[in-house]
């Protein structure tokens, strides 16, 4: 094999890798691609710009290879950097289809990369000022990841404009005059920010969802799939690991369907997977995602394992809230500036292994604990509150002063290896909270390097403090939390050896990253291309990565992909939900929140759906009307008692929990949540777990939360199944999940009054075992169903066994 030259290759179609030979037809359930695997894991899409666009070799192929060469469709033209660490792409004419892959051909194999092409339109956007004088007019929204500077207006003939590449949808926005924010006074569309106030809405293109092709499973054969599809098809591709599945040799299409043969080697494999998706003239279609078992579609949940993340469902373990276990580290911070509920409460590492020992997280569904950080924090009082005036402990874990000490505070390193060693022995993952973002001023790398951060002044003059959007990654938490330069070579590479130490110390099973938006790709590219290199290959098992970012689906996508993390927590979904079913928002606005996510992140993606975090207020306290979405929530939990208020909170909570266990997604379990927790915001949202003395209605949310998350841990069709919207309306919601054979409809009424639906289930499925695990009533009528869903409630079908 040659290597690639240092210098600009490019490379248009190249050769076919077939399993056909110039003698013989080779037979395809037999064949098998070279069990070579230079991708860690399945390549994620590459979703193109307009013009042009990069992808880093080491995000797809962490370890150097030498490439024998590269193919891909003759519209694009694909051009090597000169180091040749990246590919830039670039479509050189309108018949580039919307779908195709980039093809790479090394070590006797080949690895395949799907693109898609970009749907991005132009759009402008004008601002009538009405004879007011403005020296700066800005936008700043969804659409520009809510920094005013990415977008600024001119002015031309009276009237302030600009214009921006967006894909079609739903953007919220504000507009920003002379620095101030304001909402658009010619735009009524408007809605809730959660916060207090509101946002305007535009809409960008025309939605032709009724016209978007549709896949589903439809049977499995042996050796067989085929997939149903709705609506036209102009091409679609098939992936098997990294292999493009020849059409033809392992695809064919008829009128109905799309019959796949698997590969002959995926039965020598435990776990592999098979990826479709397709396009039509008016966007592209659903993704399927079937996993297989030793070379057969996996048909039972019992087959899945730990690392089976799709099927997980985590729980976040607030530490010094949650269970004290040793009461001889108990040491609050002993400062009187600093009130009891800003202080150490004596949870630790020893209570949680108490807790796994105990079967409370079996016992609730979860199969991966999210710890938050142990690592060592400042002691001493920081920070300022005015109302009440008080200081804070680092009872919370995010001011470091060590990137690998454990905090004696939590434990002992021989407590941390205990705790791991428990939850694996039932069956059980462990990811831990990274810090990467800042260190505490006391930290001693920064003492000892302090040109190695940011800087807290701005060329203006003004403090780079809280700057989340217009300097997302430079910006200060506080005054004493100084931020990394992490686009420095010896300071990434420094800090990603630390995390990489982590999970090797502890065998740990993956991170959830904290303040992911603030800090550079490259931090993310190096960590991940070291856990791939240093974990994941030599010990040959899979890690999970989690971040956290608010903002823009784009922006929060810009992180998930093969060279950086698993997945992000998804806020826009939490928002739409909690308007909804606490406020006074839509069902319709949810739905769409929803198809905006499956966009950007997939049918079948590990985003994590919450049910509330460590920085809101507690969603049954807005549900009950005890907290308002109009108020200071961080205030209100210090100035009065916040708890549950109406009853029927309990009753919202429940349909948020079944909501999070039915959507595409992981399920993620804030500690307290599944009891109904009351509390305003940051401290009052951490209040030490309850574990005893439970009332009706929370022993009642608790069962709740068991029976979901067990019954979404055992049905295939809520871990890997298609996704269908039944009926949307305002205060309706009803979707399917579909598997094969199998089906849920899952639906949920957000008014006070019961509602009486009817629905049509397809054809293909039997309704002979119809049955309701949220045992609720129905009548079958063909293929029809109908059921009551309760105001306020929930209804699960299935026909399922």
């Amino acid at each position: 094999m040659k290597k690639l030259l240092p210098f600009l290759l490019t490379a248009t179609s190249i050769f076919a890798f077939s399993c056909k030979n110039n003698e013989n037809t080779v037979n395809v359930q037999e064949f098998k691609y070279p069990n070579i695997n230079p991708i860690v894991g399945l390549a994620s899409p590459v979703n193109l710009n307009t013009d042009t666009s990069l992808i880093y070799i080491h995000d797809y192929f962490p370890e150097d290879v030498t490439f024998d060469s590269i193919a891909s469709n003759k519209n694009l033209k694909t051009e090597f950097s000169q180091d040749s660490s990246q590919v830039k792409l670039t479509v050189i004419s309108n018949e580039f289809p919307k779908l195709s892959v980039l093809k790479f051909y090394l070590l006797g194999t080949e690895q395949d990369i799907l693109l898609k092409k970009s749907e991005k339109i132009k759009q402008t956007f004008t601002f009538n000022p009405k004879g007011k004088k403005y020296k700066k007019v800005q936008i700043k929204g969804e659409m520009n990841a809510w920094n005013p500077n990415n977008t600024n207006l001119t002015f031309e003939n009276g009237i302030w404009k600009t214009e921006f590449e967006t894909e079609p949808g739903n953007y919220q926005y504000l507009i920003v005059v002379d620095g101030k924010e304001i909402l658009d006074p010619e735009n009524p569309e408007k809605i809730s920010n959660g916060m207090g106030s509101y946002n305007s809405v535009m809409t960008i293109g025309k939605s032709n969802k009724s016209k978007l092709p549709r896949l589903f499973t439809k049977l499995t054969d042996d050796n067989l799939i085929y997939i149903g599809f709705e609506n036209n098809i102009k091409n679609y591709v098939v992936l098997y690991k990294n292999f493009e599945l020849k059409q033809g040799d392992f695809v064919t299409k008829s009128d109905t369907a799309i019959r796949i043969i698997i590969p002959g080697d995926a039965k020598d494999q435990k776990r592999t997977f098979i990826r479709v998706y397709a396009a039509n003239d008016y966007g592209f279609s659903n993704d399927l995602f079937i996993p297989l078992e030793k070379g057969k579609v996996l048909n039972h949940a019992m087959q899945l394992t730990r690392t089976d993340f799709e099927a997980a469902a985590l729980y976040n373990v607030f530490i010094d809230r949650f269970f004290d276990g040793d009461s001889t580290n108990d040491r609050p911070t002993p400062d009187k500036r600093i009130l009891p509920k800003a202080n150490y409460f004596g949870g630790d590492i020893k209570g949680i292994t108490d807790k796994i020992k105990s079967g409370y997280f079996q016992n609730l569904g979860i199969n991966t604990i999210w710890i938050s950080p142990i690592v060592k924090n400042v002691e001493g009082a920081y920070g300022n509150n005015a109302k009440p005036k008080t200081k804070f402990s680092a009872y919370h874990g995010y001011w470091p002063v060590s990137f690998t000490l454990i905090d004696s505070h939590f434990g002992t390193e021989k407590e941390f290896k205990e705790l791991v060693k428990t939850a694996h022995e039932n069956n059980m993952n462990v990811l831990l909270d990274f810090v990467a973002n800042h260190v505490h001023k006391e930290h001693p790398f920064y003492k000892q390097h302090p040109e190695d951060v940011t800087q807290l002044h701005l060329p203006d003059g003004t403090l780079n403090l809280e700057r989340w959007d217009d300097h997302r990654l430079t910006t200060w938490f506080d005054t004493f939390l100084p931020s990394l330069d992490l686009t420095k070579p010896e300071v990434y590479n420094m800090l990603s050896d630390s995390a990489v130490y982590w999970i090797k110390e502890y065998n740990l099973d993956g991170f959830r990253h904290d303040a992911t938006k603030h800090i550079p790709n490259i931090f993310w590219q190096t960590l991940t291309r070291k856990l791939k290199t240093e974990v994941e290959i030599p010990e040959n098992r899979r890690l999970y990565q989690i971040g956290e970012t608010y903002g823009s689906p784009e922006l929060i996508s810009s992180y998930v992909n093969s060279g950086q993390l698993d997945a992000q927590f998804d806020f826009n979904v939490y928002d739409a939900f909690t308007q909804a079913v606490a406020g006074t928002s839509s069902f319709n606005h949810l739905a769409d929140v929803l198809n905006t996510s499956f966009k950007y992140y997939g049918y079948h993606n590990l985003m994590g759906n919450i049910t509330g975090n460590q920085d809101r207020g507690r969603f049954i306290s807005y549900a009950g009307g005890s907290l308002k979405f109009d108020e200071d929530a961080k205030l209100a939990g210090w100035t009065r008692d916040i708890e549950t208020g109406n009853p029927v909170a309990y009753q919202k909570s429940a349909q948020l929990a079944a909501f999070i266990s039915t959507i595409p997604g992981v399920p993620v379990i804030y500690y307290g949540d599944e009891i109904g927790m009351p509390g305003g915001n940051d401290p009052d949202n951490r209040r030490m777990m309850k574990f005893d003395g439970l009332n009706l209605n929370q022993d009642e949310l608790k069962s709740t939360f068991s029976a979901l998350l067990s019954l979404r841990r055992n049905s295939l069709p809520l871990i890997y199944g298609d996704f269908k919207f039944l009926e949307v309306s305002g205060d309706i919601l009803i979707y399917q999940r579909s598997y094969f054979d199998q089906f849920f409809i899952i639906a949920f009424n957000k008014a006070h009054q019961d509602y009486k639906a009817e629905v049509a289930i397809d054809k293909r499925f039997d309704l002979i075992k119809l049955n309701s695990p949220s045992g609720d009533g129905y009548k079958k009528n063909g293929n029809t169903v109908k059921f009551t869903i309760p105001g306020n409630g929930f209804v699960i079908l299935s026909n399922k066994p």
